[in-house]
């Protein structure tokens, strides 16, 4: 019989905990032909989130528990659940039940079809603002038009996953993944599914806008060297303002153009425009060496403190 695992990371979720399994052990129960697991990984919560999980894996051994030692981040979460399943497929699904549990057995049916990855896109947001709608769109299309591979526009980490794929990203030795970038870089078949993404069932998000940012900045990073290009274009660039700089004050100077005090004009501007650049330029230097730093250091991308019905 094959067997499907469902990945779900929690911080702080006690609300929505007992609803989450409710719904999850729902849908995989009625799966015909078909064995399961649910891994939740317990990202560092400081509520009552671990005590709630451990509740119901001593009831339901199907129930598989990872508790980390503080909160490393979704994305290690993730990983995390990748590293323990052993499933023929694997569902990556926040706990929130924004992504509804109800739509995993039509993704599996696209699955059987051959496709390695089934990546939820989704075409409406209920209960998000404008900003993170609109901040989100921003983002995806600035990826893109960076990133070395295509990532699908308005996803998520709401996705099945072949259990090739998950081979191919648990080799990954690199610290900062990206995963929503790492599924399409491994050339795997995808296939959309587009589903209305509900409201959060209780509690608050667990993504502001400081995590998005780090998100964000983990993209474009892990997925493009065109930031680097981009920096010696602005070096050109300020080359040839400098000399026309310079032509005009010499012009000004010969033809009296102007009444300012001579060198005032070229030595503002340039001192102006040089030193934006030279920063932009060491800020887009710094992230990298800042990883390459990260990377160097090769410390675990999470510890884990727990772990309950895993052998």
């Amino acid at each position: 019989m094959k067997k499907i695992s469902a990945i779900i990371p929690m911080y702080n979720e006690e609300k929505v905990v007992k609803e989450c399994y409710k719904r999850m052990t729902n849908v995989l129960t009625n799966l015909n032909d078909y064995d399961y697991e649910i891994v939740f990984i317990d990202d560092g919560s400081k509520d009552k989130t671990f005590n709630l999980l451990q509740e119901i894996a001593i009831l339901d051994t199907k129930v598989k528990i990872i508790s980390f030692t503080r909160n490393f981040g979704h994305q290690s979460a993730v990983i995390a659940g990748l590293k323990v399943v052993d499933g023929e497929c694997a569902i990556i699904i926040d706990a929130d039940l924004q992504d509804p549990p109800e739509l995993i057995p039509d993704m599996i049916k696209l699955w059987e079809a051959g496709n390695k990855i089934i990546y939820g896109k989704r075409k409406k947001r209920k209960g998000e603002s404008i900003f993170k709608i609109s901040s989100a769109k921003i983002f995806y299309k600035t990826l893109n038009m960076l990133a070395d591979v295509e990532i699908p526009r308005d996803t998520g980490d709401f996705r099945l996953v072949d259990k090739e794929a998950i081979n191919v990203i648990n080799k990954m030795p690199e610290h900062n993944k990206f995963l929503r970038g790492l599924w399409s870089w491994t050339g795997f078949k995808q296939v959309p599914f587009e589903y209305e993404r509900d409201k959060r069932f209780a509690g608050k998000t667990k993504y502001p806008f400081r995590k998005m940012m780090k998100l964000a900045q983990d993209g474009i990073i892990g997925f493009s060297t065109k930031p680097l290009k981009i920096v010696g274009a602005l070096g050109m660039i300020s080359i040839i303002i400098s000399i026309i700089i310079l032509i005009y004050a010499l012009l000004s100077y010969i033809f009296k153009l102007n009444n300012l005090e001579p060198g005032w004009t070229s030595i503002m501007v340039t001192i102006t425009l040089f030193a934006g650049v030279q920063l932009v330029s060491l800020w887009v230097i710094s992230e990298y060496i800042g990883r390459i730093y990260d990377e160097s250091k090769s410390r675990p991308q999470y510890i884990i403190n727990k772990i309950i019905n895993i052998k």
